[in-house]
């Protein structure tokens, strides 16, 4: 088993009004298993086209995992699909209708049992995975000796059913190679002279092991992986390899094992017993919530506020009045003064702040869309950098203002 299919099913995914999370994370789990995604589909909760996407994955891929379109009503369209698709008929599972009774028993909700009975109501040649979150069971069915798995498409019962349940059948009914990956994390250097740098290396790589480049704001991560049999030796083949990268790009590496970039950080804030704080106006907290994404964050992020109107950041950071009428409130002299009075409010180490405009109309200073000014103060040392990102909109340039000022402090860090 290699190849994989993907197909979600649900008018809301076509309509946009719900993101498509279940696809990534799917791929990724079935990547660490050498099961490669070759084609994802997105398609109407309707019998034919359900059916026909399903003959069109199967000849496409040796598994095949919908999500999304069970429902405990009777109008449920999947679960037809799959029964006839497969040539079945529906009956009621008696070992699913009990762990659902008690499912909902534990949950205080046994008043509603008979509405939600129709979930356990599954074609009779499937294998059911109990749904240990929620009332939609997996149903597993087996078609000339390709699977397919039917999921429910709420996330957080999708992740354990992987992760617990098909991933571990998967690896010992098929006896799955191992796959182990390493990321090297590359500032510095655009992607293309990057790819020249290392292209003997590259192309001196053994059979089992492959490169890709990953291009995260202006980070590139370098995603090495290996398969085999041997999980250990794997390992070891990924970390020579890397011994050997090093060398050819040394200046511009700044990790060469987490991959998040707010991990980086955590590593070294915790390995040198640093603190940090932030103050933010543009980026609206997402650099709080970035560092604090991270377990164990609480030992160095002391705190953070959003000091988005001008009122705010004078009587709280102690910008001065004077200042923002000189210079305007998005400028490097506000964000100076932001990331001094930050520091000084939570009393840490290093403070990051924040000043800009992220559209999608003008500021109020005038300050066109896209410009930021961001000061990382590390102890009583300052560096204040602008940015210039018309194109993005407001939520993408919230996210890429944040990245890149979290990678410019694992820059420096790195190099004191």
């Amino acid at each position: 088993m290699e190849k994989a299919v993907l197909i979600t099913i649900g008018d809301e995914i076509l309509s946009g009004n719900t993101v498509d999370t279940n696809s990534n994370f799917i791929a990724s789990e079935l990547k660490n298993i050498g099961i490669k995604v070759i084609q994802i589909f997105t398609i109407s909760d309707e019998i034919d086209t359900i059916k026909n996407t399903l003959s069109e994955a199967f000849q496409l891929g040796d598994l095949v995992i919908t999500t999304g379109g069970l429902g405990p009503t009777r109008d449920d369209k999947t679960k037809k699909a799959l029964a006839e698709f497969f040539n079945d008929e529906i009956a009621l599972d008696e070992v699913t209708f009990n762990h659902l009774k008690g499912y909902m028993e534990r949950r205080g909700r046994a008043d509603i049992l008979e509405r939600n009975k129709e979930q356990a109501f599954v074609p009779t040649k499937s294998i059911v995975f109990q749904n240990h979150f929620g009332t939609a069971p997996c149903m597993m069915m087996e078609l000339d000796g390709k699977l397919s798995y039917s999921l429910p498409g709420v996330p957080y019962e999708v992740k354990p059913l992987i992760k617990d349940q098909i991933i571990p059948y998967l690896q010992e009914k098929f006896n799955l190679n191992y796959i182990h990956s390493r990321i090297v994390s590359v500032v510095g250097i655009p992607e293309s002279i990057l790819a020249d740098t290392i292209e003997d290396w590259e192309l001196a790589l053994p059979d089992n092991i492959s490169l890709s480049y990953l291009p995260i704001g202006t980070r590139v991560k370098l995603r090495i992986t290996a398969s085999g049999n041997n999980e250990e030796v794997l390992k070891q083949q990924t970390e020579d390899e890397i011994q050997k990268l090093l060398p050819l790009i040394k200046d511009n590496v700044i990790a060469v094992s987490e991959d998040k970039i707010e991990n980086i950080l955590a590593e070294i804030l915790t390995e040198r017993k640093l603190t940090i704080s932030t103050a933010e106006s543009c980026t609206g907290g997402e650099l709080a919530k970035m560092i604090t994404s991270v377990s164990g964050s609480s030992k160095y992020f002391l705190g953070g506020m959003v000091a988005y109107a001008t009122e705010k950041k004078i009587k709280i950071l102690n910008v001065s009045g004077e200042t923002v009428d000189q210079f305007t409130v998005v400028s490097e002299q506000v964000a100076q003064e932001m990331a001094k009075g930050c520091q000084e409010l939570f009393d840490t180490d290093i403070s990051l702040s924040t000043t800009g405009v992220a559209g999608p109309g003008k500021g109020e200073d005038g300050k066109d869309v896209g410009t930021v000014f961001y000061t990382i103060r590390i102890k009583d040392q300052e560096v204040t950098s602008k940015l210039y990102m018309p194109h993005l909109e407001r939520i993408d340039f919230m996210n890429f203002v944040s990245q890149k000022v979290i990678q410019d402090l694992v820059g420096f860090l790195i190099s004191q």
